[in-house]
């Protein structure tokens, strides 16, 4: 039995990054083998163990055959006499194909040093369109690494155009594309992401909704250099979609136009089952970032109204991740983000006017119900229209 460091672990020491995780491939054993050192199986699909001492994962030498379509639509085969080479040449890049000995010998049959080197992500063999969930995986590879000058190979470039195609990039289930998008705006240039699905196809079967112009990239890189959490990054993916229209397909009024940008923000949602936490930032952020743009002409009352519709009051901490999107996707900030934006501070120092107005025990006296609440408005109200001069 031999076991041997594999994968990520490898290219990233290669690289001279942090390793987060490791995981090891066992050739010439069996699940009996490794059940009787005391690691416990976990797999389901093949058999994968967890170490007694450390809980890494161990997994079988194994190879994989493509019986049906899908990313689902594989069997595995598992046995001692697997090499390492077998196991290695069914991953989705050369870079990911590498392992390393207990002594510290470098295994590398499929070139990925090499790649590592030239700075190129590229395809082990054909198999890699048997899977389509490579597509975004490659995109995603593509989003980290890009800030080292990585890119996509051009043979894996054209492979990934044929499986989107032959209709690969369709069959992906909703649970995998969030959960593959999500990781990707986490990257450091998320727009990578997107420009390699748009420029292979796939964006246009997975987000037709999406126009992935120049503008709406370079506002992923003002999110991404704030270092803008991922629920700030996807409203900003998705700010403003309402506006992506032409002339001939915009409703005819511009409220229409906002409340068709918000129908559509929420149809990818469910589209992507986009958990909620990420819908309700995108949705507010489509419906209320242009208010929020001109917030420096609003008057007391109107500030008070956005303040109100966005529920500041009670939600915080997102009311702040409203104006870091605005911010971030804002045109005037495109490129230069260390640019003030005063419409944040203006709405920051507003809300924190606002919510300082507090009603005592007197104010409350003969009061109930909706009258404590719209005495509270006027005060609000009052508050802000003394302080608003001091932003003019």
């Amino acid at each position: 039995m031999d076991i041997y460091l594999v994968g990520g672990a490898v290219r990233d020491t290669l690289l001279g990054r942090p390793v987060s995780e490791r995981d090891w491939v066992v050739v010439g054993a069996d699940p009996a083998t490794l059940s009787a050192l005391g690691y416990r199986q976990v797999g389901k699909d093949f058999p994968v163990f967890l170490h007694p001492q450390t809980h890494e994962e161990y997994a079988l030498a194994r190879t994989e055959r493509k019986v049906a379509p899908g990313y689902h639509g594989f069997v595995t085969h598992h046995a001692p006499e697997v090499t390492l080479e077998q196991d290695l040449a069914r991953r989705d890049l050369t870079i990911n194909a590498m392992a390393q000995a207990a002594d510290g010998t470098l295994v590398d049959p499929y070139g990925g040093q090499r790649d590592l080197k030239a700075r190129l992500l590229r395809h082990v063999s054909p198999a890699f369109s048997e899977d389509p969930l490579r597509l975004l995986r490659v995109a995603r590879f593509a989003a980290r690494y890009a800030p080292l000058g990585f890119t996509v190979a051009t043979e894996t470039r054209r492979l990934m155009r044929d499986m989107v195609t032959a209709g690969e990039a369709a069959s992906l289930v909703a649970e995998r594309i969030w959960q593959e998008t999500v990781r990707a705006l986490a990257e450091p240039s998320p727009r990578t992401y997107f420009e390699v699905l748009r420029d292979c196809g796939a964006l246009t079967v997975l987000l037709p909704e999406l126009e992935m112009s120049e503008q709406r990239l370079r506002g992923l890189d003002a999110a991404a250099a704030i270092a803008a959490s991922t629920r700030v990054r996807f409203a900003v993916l998705l700010r403003e979609l309402g506006t992506d229209l032409t002339p001939l397909e915009k409703p005819p009024l511009p409220i229409a136009n906002e409340a068709y940008g918000v129908a559509v923000v929420h149809a990818v949602c469910d589209r992507w089952r986009v958990p909620t936490d990420f819908r309700e930032l995108a949705e507010l952020v489509c419906r209320e970032h242009l208010r929020v743009h001109h917030a420096l002409e609003l008057p007391p009352a109107t500030v008070l109204e956005l303040l109100e519709t966005c529920d500041a009051f009670r939600r915080r901490e997102r009311f702040a991740e409203l104006l870091e999107a605005c911010e971030a996707g804002h045109p005037e900030q495109l490129g230069l983000e260390t640019l003030p934006y005063p419409q944040s501070t203006l709405l920051t120092a507003a809300f924190a006017a606002a919510a300082a107005v507090q009603l005592t025990a007197t104010d409350r006296t003969g009061l109930a119900g909706p009258a404590i609440g719209l005495l509270l408005r006027e005060r609000r109200l009052a508050a802000l229209t003394r302080w608003r001069p001091t932003f003019t």
